[in-house]
């Protein structure tokens, strides 16, 4: 068995690790990254408004409250959604002009102009004007892989260009606004002649806009990223990198936004037309049922931290506490350690992947409502989960079993390494005697 566990190790730690950490420091899948991280203050705001819009009363409810709340709704439904509409509903915009505003400023280019040179490009293949207005059905959550891709190219399209000095040389004399202003001239023309005819053809061919045609690649993508493989796959992988010292929520979840937020646009477009809810796999899913308390699922292991008798594991549990209820784990995991721990690896992989079964089962099965809503992701786990599935109660409840679950699953192994840790510091208490 130890060999076993030696070879594992190894293999983790010899060629996963160096792969996840060349992945993570990638400066493309930065930009995504911290661009769809710059878009969440927009998307939280707008999910908030989406639940306000929808309340989590019946339409026969006697509650005076909540007939009032009904009545405001059906009243000024409009006004209610017109956060949702220019932030959600739009969210694309905002992401594409954050990816490519972050990918020129690791080129030390002007983050300013490239992003509105990809707003502008991404606007011209996704909301062509018709009939004096902008069509904005691709800039929401079908528009958001055409974000991603049409953000890369205008920041490539508009470093190469500088890198060999294509554009107009002005005197040094002309003010640096305008220079800059000027810098964009030769990149906007080559979106033109580019992307322009591209999405004509398109049109022409096929009848869809670029980002439909895209979607229409990716589905069997998206639904196959919404299936419990898929999310399992994506948990071992995370707590894998995790185990190795590397930040693996932080590769996982960048690599996985763009399909958490089209899952979310699906599901909140069928909400908005009062169709059965389908997408499961959406970020608040992954952070308040897969990994309540942070990755590893560790919040149960902070409670049997907090009675161990082993003092080194008691002044974690003390310090882990508040953070993990907040969804920060490191004093857990750097402090117990879990980070190369063979004691602690097997519940730690564990503990998120029974969670992820429970919880996939329990919204397959409309045990607990499917995930609505974007929630800050430090918000704690059982508010956090009732925020996000449309203040539904049972997501409460199931956080509290997945807690449960996780401390049952840690318990053996936190008595193993407890013993280990006891034997250390026993002979530490010892009184020194004196010969």
């Amino acid at each position: 068995m130890s060999t076993l566990s030696e070879s594992l190790f190894s293999v983790i730690e010899n060629r996963i690790s160096p792969i996840a950490a060349k992945l993570s420091s990638q400066r493309h899948v930065v930009a995504i990254k911290d661009g769809f991280i710059s878009s969440m203050p927009f998307l939280i705001v707008g999910s908030f408004m989406l639940l306000f819009a929808h309340p989590p009363f019946s339409a026969n409810s006697q509650w005076a409250f909540a007939q009032w709340w009904l009545g405001m709704v059906a009243q000024h439904t409009d006004q209610i959604m017109m956060p949702y509409n220019m932030t959600m509903g739009i969210m694309a915009v905002y992401i594409a002009a954050a990816i490519s505003y972050n990918l020129a400023i690791s080129y030390k280019m002007n983050g300013f102009m490239a992003a509105m040179l990809s707003l502008m490009a991404f606007l011209v293949v996704a909301s062509p004007q018709n009939n004096g207005s902008l069509p904005v059905g691709s800039l929401g959550g079908e528009g958001i892989f055409t974000a991603i891709l049409v953000s890369l190219y205008s920041t490539e399209l508009m470093h190469f260009l500088q890198k060999h000095n294509i554009g107009f040389t002005l005197p040094e004399q002309v003010p640096p606004k305008i220079r800059q202003s000027f810098d964009l001239l030769i990149p906007i023309l080559a979106i033109f002649i580019t992307l322009f005819p591209l999405s004509l053809f398109i049109q022409h061919q096929f009848g869809l806009l670029l980002p439909q045609a895209i979607m229409s690649i990716f589905a069997p993508i998206i639904s196959a990223s919404d299936s419990l493989p898929a999310i399992l796959i994506a948990v071992l992988l995370c707590h894998l990198l995790w185990f190795a010292g590397i930040h693996g929520a932080v590769i996982v979840g960048g690599i996985l936004q763009a399909f958490w937020l089209t899952n979310l646009g699906i599901n909140q477009q069928e909400l908005n037309a009062g169709q059965p809810l389908t997408q499961i796999f959406i970020e608040p899913f992954w952070q308040f049922f897969i990994v309540v308390g942070g990755s590893g699922s560790t919040m149960g292991l902070v409670f049997l931290y907090l009675r161990s008798k082993s003092a080194h594991l008691r002044s974690i549990g003390k310090l882990g506490l508040v953070p993990s209820m907040f969804n920060i784990n490191e004093p857990v995991i750097f402090g117990s350690p879990v980070v190369m721990n063979p004691l602690l690896f097997i519940p730690f992989i564990t503990a998120p992947l029974v969670n992820a079964v429970i919880a996939y089962t329990a919204t397959r099965t409309s045990l607990v409502n499917h995930v609505v809503s974007l929630a800050p992701w430090t918000t704690p786990g059982p508010i956090g989960a009732a925020w996000s599935t449309g203040w539904d109660y049972r997501a409460i409840i199931l956080v509290g079993v997945l807690i449960c679950v996780s401390t049952l699953i840690y318990y053996p192994f936190f008595k193993m390494y407890e013993k280990q840790l006891l034997e250390q510091e026993e002979p530490s208490l010892q009184p020194v005697e004196n010969n």
